[in-house]
Protein backbone atom coordinates (compact mmCIF):
# COMPACT_ATOMS: atom_id res chain seq x y z
CA UNK A 1 0.00 0.00 0.00
CA UNK A 2 1.56 3.19 -0.92
CA UNK A 3 1.94 5.83 1.37
CA UNK A 4 1.53 9.73 1.17
CA UNK A 5 2.14 12.42 3.21
CA UNK A 6 -1.37 14.45 1.90
CA UNK A 7 -3.79 13.09 -0.54
CA UNK A 8 -5.40 15.84 -2.54
CA UNK A 9 -8.82 15.20 -4.54
CA UNK A 10 -9.69 17.22 -7.19
CA UNK A 11 -7.15 18.96 -9.94
CA UNK A 12 -8.64 22.15 -10.61
CA UNK A 13 -7.46 25.52 -9.24
CA UNK A 14 -7.24 25.08 -5.82
CA UNK A 15 -6.42 21.50 -5.89
CA UNK A 16 -3.28 21.77 -8.17
CA UNK A 17 -1.90 25.14 -6.84
CA UNK A 18 -2.15 23.58 -3.26
CA UNK A 19 -0.36 20.28 -4.39
CA UNK A 20 2.54 22.22 -5.84
CA UNK A 21 3.18 24.63 -2.82
CA UNK A 22 2.85 21.26 -0.43
CA UNK A 23 5.29 19.79 -2.64
CA UNK A 24 7.66 22.34 -2.44
CA UNK A 25 7.48 22.41 1.11
CA UNK A 26 8.54 18.97 1.30
CA UNK A 27 5.46 17.21 1.51
CA UNK A 28 4.90 13.75 -0.37
CA UNK A 29 1.66 14.39 -2.19
CA UNK A 30 -0.44 12.41 -4.18
CA UNK A 31 -3.45 14.30 -6.66
CA UNK A 32 -6.29 12.11 -7.57
CA UNK A 33 -9.08 13.26 -10.16
CA UNK A 34 -11.68 11.19 -11.76
CA UNK A 35 -11.31 13.28 -15.01
CA UNK A 36 -8.66 12.16 -17.47
CA UNK A 37 -8.01 15.82 -17.95
CA UNK A 38 -6.78 18.65 -15.24
CA UNK A 39 -8.46 22.46 -14.75
CA UNK A 40 -11.40 22.23 -17.37
CA UNK A 41 -12.57 25.44 -15.11
CA UNK A 42 -9.68 27.29 -15.91
CA UNK A 43 -9.59 26.03 -19.24
CA UNK A 44 -12.79 27.43 -20.37
CA UNK A 45 -12.76 30.80 -18.41
CA UNK A 46 -12.62 33.71 -19.64
CA UNK A 47 -13.44 33.19 -23.25
CA UNK A 48 -10.78 30.37 -23.16
CA UNK A 49 -7.83 33.28 -21.11
CA UNK A 50 -9.11 32.87 -18.01
CA UNK A 51 -10.14 35.77 -15.34
CA UNK A 52 -7.28 34.24 -13.25
CA UNK A 53 -7.16 36.91 -10.03
CA UNK A 54 -8.84 40.40 -9.50
CA UNK A 55 -6.23 43.06 -8.21
CA UNK A 56 -9.15 44.88 -5.84
CA UNK A 57 -9.91 41.41 -3.76
CA UNK A 58 -11.00 41.97 -0.71
CA UNK A 59 -13.41 40.18 1.65
CA UNK A 60 -16.42 42.10 0.81
CA UNK A 61 -16.38 40.59 -2.85
CA UNK A 62 -17.58 37.23 -1.15
CA UNK A 63 -20.45 35.85 0.25
CA UNK A 64 -20.84 32.98 2.96
CA UNK A 65 -22.93 32.40 5.96
CA UNK A 66 -19.91 33.96 7.89
CA UNK A 67 -18.35 36.64 5.38
CA UNK A 68 -15.53 37.11 7.79
CA UNK A 69 -14.11 33.50 7.12
CA UNK A 70 -12.16 34.49 4.11
CA UNK A 71 -10.28 37.32 5.07
CA UNK A 72 -7.21 35.57 6.68
CA UNK A 73 -6.58 33.51 3.99
CA UNK A 74 -7.20 36.27 1.64
CA UNK A 75 -4.70 38.58 3.71
CA UNK A 76 -1.77 36.13 3.50
CA UNK A 77 -2.22 35.04 -0.43
CA UNK A 78 -2.83 38.11 -2.20
CA UNK A 79 -3.44 38.50 -6.21
CA UNK A 80 0.45 40.26 -6.12
CA UNK A 81 1.40 37.11 -4.67
CA UNK A 82 -0.14 34.96 -7.75
CA UNK A 83 0.64 37.60 -10.31
CA UNK A 84 4.62 37.53 -9.33
CA UNK A 85 4.04 33.72 -9.72
CA UNK A 86 2.06 34.31 -13.20
CA UNK A 87 5.29 36.71 -13.90
CA UNK A 88 7.98 34.10 -13.04
CA UNK A 89 6.79 31.68 -15.72
CA UNK A 90 6.98 34.74 -18.37
CA UNK A 91 2.82 34.12 -18.70
CA UNK A 92 1.80 37.76 -20.51
CA UNK A 93 -1.46 38.75 -19.27
CA UNK A 94 -3.66 42.28 -19.12
CA UNK A 95 -6.34 44.13 -16.99
CA UNK A 96 -9.74 44.12 -18.88
CA UNK A 97 -11.84 45.83 -16.82
CA UNK A 98 -12.31 46.68 -12.86
CA UNK A 99 -9.15 45.07 -11.95
CA UNK A 100 -9.96 41.55 -13.80
CA UNK A 101 -6.54 40.21 -15.04
CA UNK A 102 -6.55 37.76 -18.12
CA UNK A 103 -3.88 35.85 -19.89
CA UNK A 104 -2.65 37.53 -22.98
CA UNK A 105 -2.29 34.28 -25.19
CA UNK A 106 -4.38 31.34 -23.49
CA UNK A 107 -5.42 29.89 -20.37
CA UNK A 108 -3.50 26.63 -21.00
CA UNK A 109 -0.20 29.20 -20.01
CA UNK A 110 -1.76 29.20 -16.12
CA UNK A 111 -2.58 25.54 -16.50
CA UNK A 112 0.79 24.54 -17.85
CA UNK A 113 2.36 26.57 -14.92
CA UNK A 114 0.27 24.97 -12.27
CA UNK A 115 1.73 21.39 -13.55
CA UNK A 116 5.05 22.51 -13.31
CA UNK A 117 4.52 23.89 -10.04
CA UNK A 118 3.69 20.31 -8.78
CA UNK A 119 6.39 19.11 -10.92
CA UNK A 120 8.92 21.25 -9.31
CA UNK A 121 7.05 19.68 -5.92
CA UNK A 122 7.38 15.93 -6.94
CA UNK A 123 3.50 15.48 -7.17
CA UNK A 124 2.49 12.72 -7.97
CA UNK A 125 -0.63 12.75 -10.05
CA UNK A 126 -3.05 10.28 -10.73
CA UNK A 127 -5.78 11.46 -13.96
CA UNK A 128 -8.34 9.31 -14.88
CA UNK A 129 -9.08 7.81 -11.67
CA UNK A 130 -12.06 7.52 -9.39
CA UNK A 131 -11.83 7.93 -5.23
CA UNK A 132 -14.51 5.22 -4.31
CA UNK A 133 -14.33 5.23 -0.81
CA UNK A 134 -12.33 7.01 2.57
CA UNK A 135 -11.69 5.45 5.77
CA UNK A 136 -9.90 7.17 8.66
CA UNK A 137 -8.18 5.60 11.70
CA UNK A 138 -7.44 8.04 14.52
CA UNK A 139 -4.00 7.15 16.01
CA UNK A 140 -3.30 4.49 13.22
CA UNK A 141 0.66 3.84 13.16
CA UNK A 142 3.12 6.03 11.87
CA UNK A 143 0.40 8.96 11.52
CA UNK A 144 -1.15 7.54 8.55
CA UNK A 145 -4.90 8.42 9.31
CA UNK A 146 -6.63 8.27 6.16
CA UNK A 147 -6.87 5.24 3.76
CA UNK A 148 -8.37 6.62 0.09
CA UNK A 149 -9.50 3.51 -1.76
CA UNK A 150 -8.88 4.41 -5.63
CA UNK A 151 -9.30 2.79 -8.73
CA UNK A 152 -5.62 2.45 -8.69
CA UNK A 153 -5.27 0.83 -5.17
CA UNK A 154 -5.35 1.93 -2.03
CA UNK A 155 -3.40 4.20 -0.65
CA UNK A 156 -2.51 5.66 3.11
CA UNK A 157 -2.23 9.42 4.23
CA UNK A 158 -2.00 11.55 7.22
CA UNK A 159 -3.78 14.27 5.82
CA UNK A 160 -6.98 14.24 2.68
CA UNK A 161 -7.73 17.59 1.37
CA UNK A 162 -10.91 18.14 -0.42
CA UNK A 163 -10.49 20.26 -3.39
CA UNK A 164 -13.39 18.93 -6.02
CA UNK A 165 -15.27 22.12 -6.48
CA UNK A 166 -19.14 22.50 -6.74
CA UNK A 167 -22.23 21.64 -8.79
CA UNK A 168 -21.92 24.24 -11.80
CA UNK A 169 -21.07 23.13 -15.10
CA UNK A 170 -21.39 19.28 -14.83
CA UNK A 171 -20.30 18.74 -18.42
CA UNK A 172 -17.19 19.18 -17.00
CA UNK A 173 -17.32 16.95 -14.47
CA UNK A 174 -18.61 18.69 -11.46
CA UNK A 175 -19.95 16.31 -8.57
CA UNK A 176 -20.78 16.12 -5.23
CA UNK A 177 -18.05 14.41 -3.51
CA UNK A 178 -16.78 17.18 -1.53
CA UNK A 179 -20.29 17.37 0.09
CA UNK A 180 -20.79 13.56 0.66
CA UNK A 181 -17.09 13.44 2.22
CA UNK A 182 -18.19 16.04 4.88
CA UNK A 183 -21.62 14.17 5.42
CA UNK A 184 -19.41 11.21 5.96
CA UNK A 185 -17.57 12.63 8.73
CA UNK A 186 -20.37 14.65 10.30
CA UNK A 187 -19.67 18.36 9.06
CA UNK A 188 -22.11 20.96 8.52
CA UNK A 189 -23.24 22.09 4.85
CA UNK A 190 -24.68 25.06 3.57
CA UNK A 191 -27.97 24.21 1.18
CA UNK A 192 -26.26 24.90 -2.25
CA UNK A 193 -27.98 26.71 -4.95
CA UNK A 194 -26.42 27.95 -8.67
CA UNK A 195 -24.19 31.32 -8.43
CA UNK A 196 -23.46 34.18 -11.01
CA UNK A 197 -25.86 32.40 -13.20
CA UNK A 198 -28.53 33.50 -15.92
CA UNK A 199 -32.22 34.32 -14.56
CA UNK A 200 -35.52 33.29 -16.25
CA UNK A 201 -38.82 34.27 -16.56
CA UNK A 202 -41.82 32.33 -16.78
CA UNK A 203 -42.74 32.79 -21.07
CA UNK A 204 -45.78 35.26 -20.21
CA UNK A 205 -43.71 37.36 -18.60
CA UNK A 206 -41.49 37.13 -21.06
CA UNK A 207 -43.31 37.50 -24.24
CA UNK A 208 -42.94 41.13 -24.94
CA UNK A 209 -39.13 40.84 -24.01
CA UNK A 210 -37.85 37.58 -25.59
CA UNK A 211 -37.70 39.27 -29.31
CA UNK A 212 -34.68 41.60 -27.67
CA UNK A 213 -32.56 38.26 -27.39
CA UNK A 214 -29.13 39.68 -27.69
CA UNK A 215 -29.61 43.00 -27.14
CA UNK A 216 -27.31 44.82 -23.85
CA UNK A 217 -26.89 47.62 -22.41
CA UNK A 218 -25.27 49.13 -19.52
CA UNK A 219 -27.93 48.78 -16.55
CA UNK A 220 -27.94 49.57 -12.30
CA UNK A 221 -29.84 46.21 -11.00
CA UNK A 222 -30.44 45.47 -7.42
CA UNK A 223 -32.12 42.96 -4.85
CA UNK A 224 -33.38 42.79 -1.76
CA UNK A 225 -34.30 45.36 0.76
CA UNK A 226 -31.88 48.06 2.32
CA UNK A 227 -30.47 46.27 4.85
CA UNK A 228 -29.81 43.13 3.39
CA UNK A 229 -30.09 43.70 -0.67
CA UNK A 230 -27.28 44.54 -3.13
CA UNK A 231 -27.01 46.43 -6.20
CA UNK A 232 -24.65 46.74 -8.87
CA UNK A 233 -23.50 48.84 -11.96
CA UNK A 234 -22.81 46.71 -14.77
CA UNK A 235 -23.98 45.39 -18.42
CA UNK A 236 -27.13 43.57 -18.62
CA UNK A 237 -27.94 41.07 -21.55
CA UNK A 238 -31.19 39.84 -22.78
CA UNK A 239 -32.06 35.95 -24.08
CA UNK A 240 -34.47 33.94 -25.56
CA UNK A 241 -35.69 33.01 -21.98
CA UNK A 242 -34.94 35.98 -19.59
CA UNK A 243 -32.07 38.09 -18.70
CA UNK A 244 -28.05 37.62 -18.09
CA UNK A 245 -24.54 39.63 -18.77
CA UNK A 246 -22.54 40.67 -16.09
CA UNK A 247 -24.84 42.54 -14.04
CA UNK A 248 -27.43 39.58 -14.20
CA UNK A 249 -24.21 37.05 -13.12
CA UNK A 250 -24.00 39.06 -10.20
CA UNK A 251 -27.13 39.97 -8.60
CA UNK A 252 -28.19 36.45 -9.18
CA UNK A 253 -25.43 35.12 -6.15
CA UNK A 254 -27.67 37.11 -4.44
CA UNK A 255 -31.38 37.07 -5.36
CA UNK A 256 -33.75 34.83 -3.83
CA UNK A 257 -36.71 32.84 -5.14
CA UNK A 258 -39.60 34.48 -5.09
CA UNK A 259 -38.08 38.07 -5.10
CA UNK A 260 -37.95 40.63 -7.65
CA UNK A 261 -35.19 42.36 -9.01
CA UNK A 262 -34.93 46.37 -9.80
CA UNK A 263 -33.53 47.89 -12.59
CA UNK A 264 -32.17 51.52 -14.05
CA UNK A 265 -31.91 50.80 -17.59
CA UNK A 266 -30.34 54.30 -18.16
CA UNK A 267 -28.85 54.78 -14.94
CA UNK A 268 -26.90 57.77 -16.20
CA UNK A 269 -29.57 59.99 -16.99
CA UNK A 270 -32.41 61.21 -15.16
CA UNK A 271 -35.29 59.73 -18.13
CA UNK A 272 -38.36 61.70 -16.87
CA UNK A 273 -36.65 64.80 -17.05
CA UNK A 274 -35.48 63.75 -21.06
CA UNK A 275 -39.07 63.38 -22.08
CA UNK A 276 -40.13 66.02 -20.05
CA UNK A 277 -38.03 68.41 -21.68
CA UNK A 278 -38.38 66.71 -25.07
CA UNK A 279 -42.23 67.53 -24.38
CA UNK A 280 -41.35 71.21 -23.15
CA UNK A 281 -39.43 71.95 -26.34
CA UNK A 282 -42.60 71.28 -28.51
CA UNK A 283 -40.91 68.45 -30.02
CA UNK A 284 -42.76 66.57 -32.56
CA UNK A 285 -41.30 63.56 -32.45
CA UNK A 286 -42.32 60.04 -31.29
CA UNK A 287 -42.35 59.08 -27.95
CA UNK A 288 -40.08 56.01 -28.55
CA UNK A 289 -37.99 58.24 -30.86
CA UNK A 290 -37.32 60.39 -27.68
CA UNK A 291 -36.96 57.25 -25.63
CA UNK A 292 -34.29 55.77 -27.82
CA UNK A 293 -32.09 58.80 -27.22
CA UNK A 294 -31.25 57.03 -23.95
CA UNK A 295 -32.21 53.37 -24.78
CA UNK A 296 -31.08 50.99 -27.59
CA UNK A 297 -33.95 51.42 -30.35
CA UNK A 298 -35.23 48.04 -29.89
CA UNK A 299 -35.54 48.09 -26.27
CA UNK A 300 -37.24 51.55 -26.79
CA UNK A 301 -39.80 50.50 -28.91
CA UNK A 302 -40.63 47.60 -26.88
CA UNK A 303 -41.24 49.64 -23.87
CA UNK A 304 -43.09 52.09 -25.03
CA UNK A 305 -46.02 49.40 -26.87
CA UNK A 306 -46.05 48.11 -23.20
CA UNK A 307 -46.86 50.93 -21.95
CA UNK A 308 -50.29 50.85 -21.86
CA UNK A 309 -50.81 54.16 -23.91
CA UNK A 310 -53.33 53.44 -27.47
CA UNK A 311 -51.64 52.67 -30.31
CA UNK A 312 -52.67 55.83 -31.75
CA UNK A 313 -51.10 57.62 -29.28
CA UNK A 314 -47.91 55.87 -29.90
CA UNK A 315 -47.73 58.04 -33.12
CA UNK A 316 -48.33 61.39 -31.81
CA UNK A 317 -45.43 64.08 -31.08
CA UNK A 318 -44.17 63.67 -27.92
CA UNK A 319 -45.54 67.15 -27.32
CA UNK A 320 -49.33 66.11 -27.21
CA UNK A 321 -48.82 63.26 -24.71
CA UNK A 322 -49.98 64.08 -20.48
CA UNK A 323 -46.79 65.18 -18.33
CA UNK A 324 -48.08 62.11 -16.16
CA UNK A 325 -47.84 59.59 -18.99
CA UNK A 326 -44.18 60.32 -19.68
CA UNK A 327 -43.39 60.68 -16.12
CA UNK A 328 -45.11 57.34 -15.17
CA UNK A 329 -42.98 55.98 -18.51
CA UNK A 330 -39.66 57.61 -17.04
CA UNK A 331 -39.83 56.46 -13.47
CA UNK A 332 -40.49 52.63 -15.30
CA UNK A 333 -37.28 53.09 -17.06
CA UNK A 334 -35.81 53.80 -13.90
CA UNK A 335 -37.27 51.34 -11.39
CA UNK A 336 -38.52 47.97 -13.68
CA UNK A 337 -39.25 45.83 -11.00
CA UNK A 338 -39.89 42.26 -12.51
CA UNK A 339 -40.02 38.90 -10.38
CA UNK A 340 -37.60 35.74 -11.84
CA UNK A 341 -39.25 32.42 -11.90
CA UNK A 342 -35.34 31.01 -11.75
CA UNK A 343 -32.78 30.70 -12.97
CA UNK A 344 -31.00 28.61 -15.79
CA UNK A 345 -29.41 25.95 -12.95
CA UNK A 346 -26.25 24.34 -12.49
CA UNK A 347 -25.88 23.91 -16.16
CA UNK A 348 -25.07 27.24 -16.83
CA UNK A 349 -23.86 28.54 -13.21
CA UNK A 350 -20.31 29.82 -12.80
CA UNK A 351 -20.01 28.65 -9.87
CA UNK A 352 -21.62 26.98 -6.57
CA UNK A 353 -23.11 29.23 -3.15
CA UNK A 354 -23.00 27.16 -0.35
CA UNK A 355 -21.32 24.18 0.79
CA UNK A 356 -19.02 22.84 3.28
CA UNK A 357 -20.10 25.62 6.88
CA UNK A 358 -17.12 27.44 7.79
CA UNK A 359 -18.25 26.68 11.31
CA UNK A 360 -16.46 23.12 10.95
CA UNK A 361 -13.15 24.85 9.38
CA UNK A 362 -10.76 27.46 10.49
CA UNK A 363 -9.44 30.39 8.80
CA UNK A 364 -5.89 30.33 9.24
CA UNK A 365 -5.52 26.56 7.49
CA UNK A 366 -8.66 24.95 6.10
CA UNK A 367 -8.70 21.95 8.28
CA UNK A 368 -12.02 21.16 9.59
CA UNK A 369 -12.96 19.80 12.86
CA UNK A 370 -12.44 16.40 11.63
CA UNK A 371 -8.62 16.07 12.16
CA UNK A 372 -6.77 15.65 9.11
CA UNK A 373 -9.13 16.39 7.05
CA UNK A 374 -8.78 19.60 4.99
CA UNK A 375 -11.44 21.84 2.67
CA UNK A 376 -10.30 24.73 -0.18
CA UNK A 377 -11.73 26.34 -3.23
CA UNK A 378 -15.45 26.21 -3.92
CA UNK A 379 -16.13 23.43 -2.21
CA UNK A 380 -16.58 25.98 1.06
CA UNK A 381 -19.51 28.19 1.71
CA UNK A 382 -17.12 31.11 0.14
CA UNK A 383 -18.67 32.86 -3.15
CA UNK A 384 -16.70 35.37 -5.13
CA UNK A 385 -18.50 38.23 -7.24
CA UNK A 386 -17.75 37.86 -10.95
CA UNK A 387 -14.48 39.11 -11.63
CA UNK A 388 -11.77 36.46 -10.80
CA UNK A 389 -12.31 36.68 -7.24
CA UNK A 390 -13.21 32.98 -7.32
CA UNK A 391 -9.62 32.18 -8.50
CA UNK A 392 -8.22 34.25 -6.16
CA UNK A 393 -10.28 32.24 -3.14
CA UNK A 394 -8.65 29.41 -4.65
CA UNK A 395 -5.15 29.69 -4.99
CA UNK A 396 -5.79 31.51 -1.02
CA UNK A 397 -7.44 28.72 0.12
CA UNK A 398 -5.07 26.20 -1.06
CA UNK A 399 -1.84 28.34 -0.18
CA UNK A 400 -3.46 28.52 3.47
CA UNK A 401 -3.98 25.29 3.42
CA UNK A 402 -0.34 24.31 1.37
CA UNK A 403 1.15 25.40 4.33
CA UNK A 404 -0.52 24.38 7.35
CA UNK A 405 -0.09 20.65 6.15
CA UNK A 406 3.86 21.83 5.92
CA UNK A 407 4.40 22.66 10.10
Amino acid sequence: MQMFDVVIVGAGAAGLFCAGVAGQLGQKVLLVDHSDKVAEKIRISGGGRCNFTNTGTNATHFLSENPRFCRSALARYTPQDFVALVKSHGIAFHEKHKGQLFCDRSAEDLIAMLLAECDKGGVTRWQGCVVAAVRYSDGAQGGMRYQIDTARGTVQARALVIATGGLSIPKIGATDFGYRIAKQFGLPLVPTRPALVPLTFSAEVWAPFAALAGLSLPVQIATGDKKNGMQFAEDLLFTHRGLSGPGVLQISSYWREGSPIRLNLSPEHDTTAHLLDAKASASRKRLATVLADLLPSRLADTWVAGSGLPPASLERGINDLPDKVLTALGERVARWDIAPDGTEGYRKAEVTAGGVATTALSGQTMESSQPGLYFIGEVVDVTGWLGGYNFQWAWASAYACARALAE
